[in-house]
């Protein structure tokens, strides 16, 4: 019999994550339409740049700020009303009549974007035993992965026949996404308002900032990202068609293996994390995606693109669900800013990863690229050896489960 991946978690972890699902599908049924409606308008390649860059920025500038809603009114509060103004604003996108409109109503919904991640990071991170944490973060990661492989293939057919349907079908399943929520999220189960004083206080930062393992959880989000985003929305398959005499369609080919490899490991990847520990898994996985940064770095075909982008999804599994599953285990009390910092840090690498990256492949290579990154990773490498162990190795005790059933 399959074991199921929702089996043990609590209730409200398995509903955000199923959530999470239709906001993942949405994305990436828009995804591909945004820079091809920016062009639409007659604006430069360095404009639709911008286009895609001002989500995450908005996300990176606003974290805080989602941090503390989640801190004051509650986790359910902030993941509904983030989903339902990212639902707004991506409708108001797709009516959009210019430039101008698309760039401020797409730049808007970070800040949506940006309180409902931390407000579903929040709940699964704190809502889990320590032996759970890896799987619910595996689930979790999983849930956009699949969505993520099922949406730009509806987002193509939806792209022919308007370079606007996209947009409104993507807030179509934003609203059913805050209505899960809103509705299936009910009663004292998460998100209320603390009313006493002697309930548990939140984390803060500078708390967060001085431990050694939280630290370092902030570090290999930022690489990480910088990784697995920076030089896949960059360089990548620009040096695939053009260094390596290839097609679209292998760098296709490509990225739907690696996310194939990376979702088919995940699970297992987020038990040995819960059975062997974060510092086990994040060696296992930082050993693998370096090897696999090297085979990038050194290849001379399609072929050999193709293994590394396997290998980097196998090492992938291990290493992208640790940085996460070490902050829930760290946390004491609600952690809504720090939970915030966190996203930041991975923000910060998407935001950075390809502008960095590009700049040196043009004053140099692209190989020269890949090999900066590949020296950045080695940080992250070395990092993964000193982590101190976080999960709790003597008991399957429930971290935090009581801010979530009293009021914030």
């Amino acid at each position: 019999m399959i074991r199921s991946p929702f089996r043990d978690l609590p209730r409200e972890v398995s509903i955000l994550i199923a959530a999470s699902f239709f906001v993942a599908v949405g994305f990436g049924i828009v995804m591909p339409a945004i820079p091809v409606f920016a062009k639409s308008f007659g604006v430069n390649n360095a404009a639709i740049g911008l286009m895609v860059s001002a989500f995450a920025i908005t996300r990176f500038c606003s974290g805080l700020i989602s941090g503390s809603l989640v801190d004051r009114f509650g986790e359910r509060a902030v993941f509904s009303t983030g989903v339902f103004m990212v639902s707004v604003f991506t409708f108001l996108a797709g009516i959009a009549q210019n430039y101008e409109q698309l760039l401020f109503f797409r730049a808007a919904g970070g800040l949506g974007s940006s309180m409902f991640s931390v407000a579903a990071s929040s709940v699964i991170l704190r809502s889990v035993r320590d032996d759970q944490r890896g799987q619910a973060q595996s689930v979790y990661q999983g849930s956009f992965i699949v969505g993520g492989m099922a949406g730009p293939a509806i987002g193509g057919l939806l792209s022919v026949i308007s370079l606007r349907a996209p947009f409104f079908v993507y807030s179509i399943l934003l609203l059913c996404s805050g209505l899960v929520a809103l509705f299936f999220l009910k009663g004292d189960s998460i998100g209320a308002k603390k009313q006493s004083q002697s309930d548990e206080v939140a984390t803060t930062i500078r708390e967060a900032l001085a431990m050694p393992a939280y630290r370092i959880a902030l570090v290999l989000a930022f690489i990480g990202t910088w990784v697995f985003f920076g030089m896949r929305a960059s360089i990548l398959p620009v040096f695939v068609t053009e260094e390596l005499k290839s097609t679209t369609a292998v760098v296709g080919y490509g990225f739907a293996i690696s996310a194939i490899v990376q979702g088919a490991i995940l699970l297992k990847a987020g038990r040995f994390s819960d059975l062997k520990g974060r510092r086990a898994a994040s060696i296992v996985g930082a050993n693998i995606v370096f090897v696999g940064v090297l085979i990038l770095t050194f290849s001379l075909n399609a072929w050999m693109f193709l293994l590394s982008m396997v290998v980097l999804g196998f090492g992938g599994a291990f290493l992208s669900t640790t940085p996460a599953s070490m902050v829930g285990d760290v946390i004491k009390g609600r952690g809504g800013k720090v939970i915030a910092i966190f996203q930041m840090a991975g923000d910060a690498g998407m935001i950075f990863g390809p502008i960095i990256i590009g700049w040196i492949s043009d004053v140099y290579s692209y190989r020269t690229a890949f090999e900066f990154s590949a020296a950045i990773f080695l940080i992250a490498l070395v990092l993964s050896y000193k982590i101190p162990e976080t999960r709790n190795v003597e008991g399957p005790q429930v971290i935090n489960l009581k801010p979530l059933d009293e009021d914030l």
